[in-house]
């Protein structure tokens, strides 16, 4: 694969006609995304195999791409900001960072682009979706009939309209899940420091917000100031029989603690979509757990979705190539 022959553009000179070349990390991606870069000028490269810092550095240097698109949190560190020179943005195909070195790609004027809330609603269905299957008890509901018992009348579940759903990030996904969670008749509490929550109950002290939920559900990024938010000493806070849903970072949540909490049935349960280590280790603590929900980081993975989150990721790339403002909110740091 040979590297573009034109010098890279500056952020603000239009170079529509010029060849430039894409690095993608898996092994596929949309087909409309990558006509869509092809139509400009755009050699869109797919990488197979595992993405390690020493695969995606060099993949960058033989290719000498100038945009990046992460499938995925691959490491984005700076050893690989420096293995590719060409680079002028690294573009989400999502909305989480967290694996790229922001500072190291300011230092070196890359722009660092995310497709915002293109898969709002396919990770709020699947927040809500995780919320109903643990009030109504459907993992335990399945096991007893695969297994030939028959409750029938003897059952006695849980109701979600009525329940206090806690919401902890505000942007467009945790909106979206709102808004469906008071469709189905819960209420919602949002954790908002200050401001408005879009009519919602807010709460701003997070012991008096966790307090007061049934089911505490997680959509807010993985940052410093977010990495163990949720601990042992926060689970703590939260009622006896709650629940809790994490469609956002697993480091958000401190893991041990939580299998601490859910082994000793102060939490009736936890659906989760996203993990410490990704994929999720075999014979995990959580694996043994029958009152935990376990998806494989599959939340905005929706036909639909998947295509408008890569086709706003091709925009970017392409409106930052051609000098063109992106669209608000989706540019993170300007290179």
């Amino acid at each position: 694969m040979n590297a573009a022959s034109s010098s890279p553009p500056s952020a603000h000179a239009p170079v529509a006609q010029a060849p430039f070349h894409v690095l993608v990390t898996a092994a596929h991606w949309s087909e409309g995304a990558q006509d869509l870069l092809h139509a400009a000028g755009g050699r869109v490269h797919c990488m197979a195999g595992p993405v390690t810092e020493d695969a995606l550095a060099a993949q960058l240097a033989a290719t000498g791409a100038q945009a990046l698109v992460l499938r995925g949190s691959p490491p984005v560190t700076a050893r690989v900001l420096a293995a590719a020179p060409a680079l002028r943005i690294v573009a989400k195909n999502g909305a989480g960072v967290d694996s790229v070195d922001r500072a190291a790609a300011r230092d070196r004027g890359v722009a660092v682009a995310v497709a915002l809330g293109a898969n709002a609603d396919a990770v709020a269905e699947h927040a809500l979706a995780l919320m109903l299957a643990l009030t109504r008890q459907l993992p335990e509901l399945d096991r007893r009939v695969r297994a030939g018992g028959w409750a029938g009348s003897q059952w006695q579940g849980r109701d979600f309209r009525g329940s206090v759903v806690g919401i902890v990030g505000f942007g467009s996904i945790g909106r979206a899940t709102a808004r469906l969670a008071t469709a189905l008749g819960a209420q919602v509490l949002v954790l908002r420091p200050s401001g408005q929550a879009d009519g919602f109950d807010a709460e701003p002290d997070l012991e008096r917000f966790l307090s007061r939920v049934d089911t505490l559900s997680l959509h807010c990024p993985l940052t410093e100031r977010t990495r163990g938010l949720i601990g042992a000493r926060e689970l703590a806070w939260m009622r006896p029989g709650s629940l809790l849903v994490n469609t956002a970072r697993g480091p958000v949540v401190d893991e041990a603690a939580l299998i601490a909490a859910l082994q000793g049935g102060h939490l009736a349960g936890a659906g989760l979509d996203t993990f410490d280590t990704e994929p999720l280790p075999a014979h995990h603590p959580l694996a043994a757990l029958p009152q935990v929900l376990l998806t494989p980081h599959v939340a905005g993975v929706t036909r639909d979705a998947a295509l408008r989150v890569a086709m706003a990721t091709a925009r970017n790339i392409l409106d930052h190539w051609q000098g063109r403002p992106l669209q608000p909110g989706h540019l993170l740091a300007d290179g």
